[in-house]
C-alpha cells in the first residue's frame, strides 16, 4: 500500500484525536484512522502539493461505477454537516481520501460490496489558499 502525504499539523492534531477517542468510541473507525496515520508521509504544510487531500480541503469525487460526483470538506467530528457537505473525517470515505492526492483511487467495503472512488479535484485545500494568500500579499 503506498504511503498518503499528511502535513505535520493535521498528523498532530489526527494523532492527539485517536488518542484521545480510542478508549471512548472504542469502533473500528478511530481504528482506520489510526491505521492510515502510520502510512502517512510527513511534510510541512507549505511543502504539500496543492494537489493533495488534507484536513478541511474540498475534494471532489467520483463513484467509478455510477459516475456519480460528490463534493464534500473533510472536517472533525465535532464540525460535521451533512447538509453543509462537512464529512467527518471519521466516514469511511473521508479516512479512505486523506493524503490522496487527485487521480487517485480508494476503495472500501459498504453493505453492498465495495465502493470506488477517484479523487476528481481539489476544490479548496487550507495549504494551497495560504500560499496563494501570501503570495497575493507579498507581491
Amino acid at each position: 500500500m503506498k504511503p498518503i502525504w499528511l502535513t505535520n499539523a493535521d498528523y498532530a492534531q489526527l494523532h492527539l484525536f485517536v488518542m484521545a477517542h480510542r478508549v471512548h468510541f472504542g469502533n473500528r473507525a478511530v481504528e482506520t484512522l489510526s491505521h492510515e496515520l502510520q502510512r502517512a508521509e510527513l511534510v510541512a504544510s507549505v511543502d504539500i502539493p496543492a494537489d493533495v487531500v488534507t484536513m478541511n480541503s474540498r475534494v471532489r469525487l467520483r463513484e467509478l461505477k455510477s459516475g456519480t460526483e460528490l463534493d464534500v470538506t473533510l472536517v472533525y467530528p465535532k464540525d460535521a454537516d451533512v447538509g453543509a457537505r462537512k464529512i467527518s473525517i471519521l466516514a469511511p470515505v473521508a479516512t479512505a481520501v486523506l493524503g490522496c492526492r487527485v487521480g487517485d483511487e480508494v476503495c472500501w467495503p459498504v453493505p453492498q460490496g465495495t465502493v470506488t472512488y477517484r479523487v476528481e479535484a481539489i476544490l479548496y485545500q487550507p495549504e494551497a489558499a495560504s500560499k496563494v494568500a501570501a503570495t497575493s500579499v507579498s507581491g
